[in-house]
């Protein structure tokens, strides 16, 4: 566990644990802090309030039945539309009056009295995380009490921010109906209470769960449900965010009480999201074959890739001896136990991985660099270097290329086409060993810096095996023609480091017939969310020129919201190509000096079209390359592929392509990306886009009248699941009218919603969002030549 700072725990308190040793002289908070300390908690989860404080509210607040009158918008309100309370007369109004008063006395200043709170001194608070009384409904139906319940909220932030608590956890949104609500008073209240940290308490899904915790009859839910019940919670949590403006003091507590569902994609979105708490109950825990508790598996695997983000876990009911074998220690010790075996977390503890060769670099955005109008300094070559899978590959490469030549009376000659600090020229006259070749190497660099590391390379190392050309290899000479040309010019797209710029350049050394290392390179593109780069992004001095901008990027906190095609033919793989450069070319048309006329055969575009089989929220591309260097050799980032082709690779971590605005994306969508590599006399640049839209349906039967939805209901089916109208009139598509007419009536959206395949045909698909084109004509970033 040296290797990484440990992951923290939270025991949480509830109000009996805290009125058990309640004495006038005691303060318990203390000493339920020092005994959690005592066992290895970090934190202790404490209610900020007590019963007494609820039951004063709700006498204030919340009016008997009989004067909630349902407004014209089918609201239910406690005031008429002049403003005056709907209250009877006699004893009754009188009590209902006086309690009115008091409201109005609290919403004026808003005030805890003597009981309300548990804590009440500063060293209390200490190690203490807040939790905000979970009776608090600031979505509920009625209006006035989701205002009163705001007004209660901002109260006990402002008391807990007055102890110093630093972060507090909010109870869940129940009602989608106004979920928007609860997300505007958030809004206000992270405005309100400038220094501290909320965060959402939230599950998997089907947060209804919460309601009542201490009631037996609600079925738990189980491992499979509908998709539109798997979206609900995160959707809730995105309008949250989004409302919030991603406020990066905004976070979730992931509560992992209910069973997980069997979908690994809506499991993989969470990954995405900023998680600093983890609830994991004692009821969550099952029994190994000695007793012992442990997780089952699939929550096992979950919660490890969890630990990436660090998250603070909050265990609950520990002491209720729910299991045969192990104290309340156990639950910890199994904990800790994951975190020592978390896939991730060993990688990274281990040398010679990418993760451990990239910590504290994850979800960190670099600019890309700019080889052609910069000299790289010699701690970037001292980087790139570290990585002994690259030059092994290229060692390969050139063995391979040296070894099937044909045999030849004159020596061959090699030249390394940007030498840096010589890496490549070592591992060429080692495979020059291997093959039992005769050879020349040329080595060619432009950094004047680097070419001293080269001069002193050659006096003690290479000798006369290797000869040394200064300049840039666009304009330098050199006395002969190549066999093999070989260079290192590739960036994390491939080509966006000006490789095939650069190499129009070099192929002038290159004889007929002669071999380029690398001989392609193909760029790859898939749609992610995330919702810490996207932050990262927004925080930018420069809004439009950080959203223009493609940055390289250790990924961590992402999910890749692509899927396999659903079927409809229109859609690619997950992760898809997007160009190819091969050299040498021979479509150039090329001046006297051998050089192309102008860059437009190096300009591309691609049109992609991804299935998105669950709802999220695109916040970028990402971005990668494949390169063939001869033969069966090559390198490779490209998720899928990496670790056949080229295992814990070093050099290049992917690009991250920014979008403005987030996009969000329905269940069962496509997404159509629109990417564009340009070009003018003197700078390369890229341009992109994204368009999505749903697929939509003939039903084979006119579909039923939903059925209507009480106002007080809990929760509701996101609104992408109900929603009914006319194909023919929604869709754009001149072949429509030579179809066989269909009933004109509402129809389905999508059927990745339904869950019915053989509802009826496809009818087509209908936009639902876009993008901007970015960058365009390269205002915010550009590669100079």
């Amino acid at each position: 566990m040296s290797a990484w700072d440990r992951i923290p725990f939270a025991s949480a308190l509830s109000l009996s644990d805290i009125s058990a040793s309640n004495k006038p002289d005691e303060r318990p908070i203390v000493a339920h802090t020092e005994k959690a300390r005592d066992a290895g908690f970090d934190y202790l989860c404490v209610p900020l309030t007590t019963d007494a404080w609820r039951d004063r509210w709700r006498a204030m607040c919340v009016l008997p039945a009989a004067s909630h009158v349902p407004d014209s918008a089918g609201e239910v309100n406690e005031k008429d539309g002049d403003g005056d309370a709907r209250m009877s007369v006699g004893p009754e109004g009188a009590k209902m009056r006086a309690a009115e008063a008091r409201a109005e006395a609290w919403r004026a200043a808003p005030a805890f009295e003597a009981g309300e709170v548990t804590l009440v001194h500063l060293e209390e608070a200490q190690y203490v995380v807040g939790l905000v009384s979970d009776w608090l409904e600031l979505d509920a139906t009625d209006s006035w009490v989701r205002h009163d319940a705001e007004i209660a909220l901002l109260q006990e932030l402002s008391y807990a921010s007055y102890l110093d608590v630093q972060t507090a956890i909010l109870p869940p949104p129940r009602n989608r109906q106004h979920v928007a609500s609860y997300a505007r008073a958030l809004n206000a209240a992270l405005a309100r209470i400038p220094y501290m940290q909320l965060s959402i308490r939230l599950p998997i899904y089907d947060p209804s769960i919460f309601r009542d915790e201490n009631t037996s009859s609600g079925e738990r839910p189980g491992a499979k449900a509908s998709e539109a019940e798997l979206n609900m919670c995160w959707e809730m949590w995105d309008t949250v965010r989004t409302l919030c403006d991603y406020s990066p003091r905004l976070t979730l507590a992931l509560d992992l009480t209910p069973p997980l569902p069997s979908v690994p994609g809506v499991l993989s979105r969470w990954a995405a999201e900023p998680i600093r708490h983890v609830f994991l109950p004692a009821t969550t825990f099952i029994a190994n074959a000695k007793g012992y508790p442990v997780l089952p598996r699939a929550l096992k695997t979950f919660l490890q890739d969890l630990m990436k983000h660090r998250p603070t876990i909050v265990l609950t009911r520990t002491a209720e001896r729910l299991h045969a074998k192990g104290n309340e220690a156990a639950y910890m010790q199994y904990v800790q136990h994951l975190e020592k075996t978390a896939p991730g977390l060993v990688a990274a503890a281990t040398e010679g991985t990418v993760e451990n060769f990239a910590r504290g670099y994850a979800d960190y955005l670099q600019a890309p660099l700019q080889p052609l109008m910069d000299n790289l300094q010699s701690t970037t070559y001292n980087t790139f270097e570290q990585d002994p899978v690259k030059y092994e590959r290229y060692e390969e490469a050139m063995y391979l290329a040296l070894a099937e030549w044909p045999p030849s009376d004159k020596p061959l000659v090699l030249i390394v086409a940007g030498a840096g600090r010589g890496p490549l020229v070592a591992r060429a006259l080692t495979a020059i060993g291997r093959a039992k070749r005769e050879v020349k190497v040329y080595a060619l660099e432009k950094n004047p810096n680097a070419f001293v590391t080269l001069q002193n390379r050659k006096r003690t190392e290479w000798h006369d095996r290797v000869s040394l050309v200064f300049g840039d290899m666009r304009q330098a000479r050199i006395p002969e023609e190549a066999d093999i040309v070989v260079s290192e010019l590739l960036g994390s797209f491939g080509d966006n480091e000006l490789s095939p710029e650069c190499l129009d350049g070099a192929m002038r050394f290159l004889k007929a017939g002669g071999i380029s290392i690398p001989a392609s390179y193909t760029a790859y593109l898939s749609p992610i969310s995330s919702s810490k780069l996207y932050n990262e992004v927004k925080a930018g001095k420069d809004p439009q020129k950080s959203a223009e901008t493609p940055y390289v990027v250790m990924f961590q906190a992402i999910n890749v919201l692509s899927g396999e095609d659903d079927g409809a033919g229109r859609c690619g793989p997950t992760v898809q190509e997007c160009w190819e450069f091969e050299h040498p070319r021979r479509d150039a048309v090329l001046g006297e000096d051998g050089l192309p006329l102008t860059n437009s055969h190096n300009a591309r575009a691609a049109s992609l079209t991804f299935h998105i089989p669950h709802a999220g929220t695109m916040h970028g591309l990402a971005g990668y390359f494949e390169s063939v260097l001869y033969g069966p050799v090559g390198l490779s980032i490209h998720p899928e592929r990496q670790n056949v082709i080229s295992p814990n690779m070093l050099s290049w971590f992917p690009i991250f392509f920014p979008l403005s605005a987030p996009l969000y994306l329905p269940s069962g969508s496509e997404l159509r990306v629109n990417m564009w590599r340009l070009t003018e006399h003197r700078k390369v640049w890229y341009e992109w886009a994204a368009e999505a839209f749903l697929p939509v349906f003939h039903p084979a039967v006119p579909p039923p009248l939903p059925a209507s939805v009480s106002s007080r209901a809990s929760v509701i089916p996101p609104s992408p699941s109900s929603a009914w109208f006319n194909v023919d009139d929604a869709i754009d598509n001149p072949f429509l009218s030579e179809r066989v007419a269909t009933p004109r009536s509402g129809h389905r959206l999508s059927r990745g919603l339904s869950g019915d395949d053989s509802a009826g045909t496809e009818a087509g698909v209908v936009k639902v969002g876009q993008t901007i084109l970015h960058n365009p004509g390269g205002r915010s970033s550009w590669i100079g030549l």
